[in-house]
């Protein structure tokens, strides 16, 4: 494929052989090579790719003081035969926009964030794992760095991506604790925006429910928490027969997530009645304790498809039936790792192929 390229200053040591790849850990590892865009007067500046490397800020830079922060998630794999692929990045690259046009920052371009992203992963193939559940996880990002103490948008920004070779997020299925008092968003708010303050706010009611032996919550709408909304920091989707059932995005308080639209295009393809409407906490509760709910999971780029199997709900703690034996999500799961290492035909145009 043929894409525009970027001035590279390369490493001149890899760190590629001080990794162990037997032993990964999400997001704790990075690849040698990191790409910089500058946004200032207006304007976006010539992408560079560069080694990997801290950086020099202005303690008055924006985004230490007003919060001007947003990013994206995705992935590259690789298989046995050595091909790299990318899935659907150019729905990130809608999203990271929606996420700036609400946080009020600049529009990034598609050559800079979809060519630099080719180059990048290109550059640094070799970090890319082979094996279920492993891949180069890529975080574009972008700040505010204006130096000045005001309230008002910055007028400069920085937009990068960086690259992690990861393994799996969850190892298995998860317990979760409904939340009622803690709340990710509200009507208004920027709940549909990747936006960095929406993960510094959720990591107190995530430690809290850690701390009471689950893994992760399960956020309900702000006004009265009646309603469900996401699970931890993916989307939320449950099975009833032959439908499935996921909350939806006119509220704004919920993030657009790319495996959550993908799946939601491959139930419909596979026969299943789609439904996306307020799922009521009441209603999640009855519909563990009486079967009617098969299969109860969180959907997102780190985990693709995590589980649920133990619900916390007030004192009670209410058990699913053994995950192994899903049909929709075990299907789902498999066909979205088999299509992002080239097992399956790509028959929608979600994957590149570089």
């Amino acid at each position: 494929m043929k894409y525009s390229t970027f001035p590279v200053q390369k490493i001149t040591t890899s760190k590629l052989s001080d990794i162990d790849f037997a032993n990964l850990k999400f997001g704790r590892d990075f690849s040698d090579h990191m790409l910089v865009a500058d946004f200032k007067d207006g304007s976006w500046s010539t992408a560079q790719i560069m080694p990997y490397q801290p950086l020099a800020f202005s303690p008055a830079a924006s985004v230490f003081h007003y919060g001007q922060a947003i990013f994206e998630g995705l992935k590259a794999h690789k298989n046995d035969a050595g091909e790299v692929f990318i899935f659907r990045a150019d729905e990130n690259l809608k999203r990271m926009n929606h996420s700036a046009l609400r946080m009020c920052m600049p529009q990034i371009p598609e050559s800079i964030f979809l060519d630099g992203l080719r180059q990048l992963v290109e550059l640094d193939k070799d970090w890319i794992p082979v094996g279920s559940g492993m891949s180069l996880y890529l975080r574009p990002f972008m700040i505010a760095d204006d130096p000045f103490l005001g309230v008002k948008p910055s007028s400069s920004y920085k937009f990068m991506i960086i690259t992690s070779p990861s393994a799996s997020y969850y190892s298995g299925a998860v317990k979760v604790k409904i939340e009622t008092n803690y709340s990710r968003a509200a009507a208004g708010g920027i709940g549909s925006a990747k936006a960095a303050g929406n993960y510094a706010a959720s990591l107190l009611p995530a430690k809290e429910a850690q701390e009471a032996g689950f893994d992760q919550l399960i956020w309900t709408d702000a006004k009265n928490h009646e309603y469900l909304e996401e699970s931890g920091t993916m989307n939320l989707m449950l099975v009833k027969g032959n439908t499935l059932l996921t909350p939806p995005l006119d509220s704004k308080t919920i993030l657009p997530g790319i495996t959550r639209k993908s799946i939601i295009q491959l139930a419909k393809d596979w026969g299943y009645e789609v439904l996306e409407q307020r799922i009521s906490v009441s209603e999640l509760i009855e519909g563990i304790k009486d079967g009617s709910i098969e299969e109860l999971f969180g959907v997102g780029t780190a985990a693709t498809i995590a589980p649920i199997s133990t619900v916390g709900y007030n004192e009670e703690k209410l058990q699913l039936s053994d995950c192994k034996n899903w049909k929709f999500s075990t299907k789902v799961k498999q066909y979205l790792e088999d299509l992002k290492t080239g097992k399956v035909e790509d028959t929608r145009n979600w994957i590149e192929i570089l």
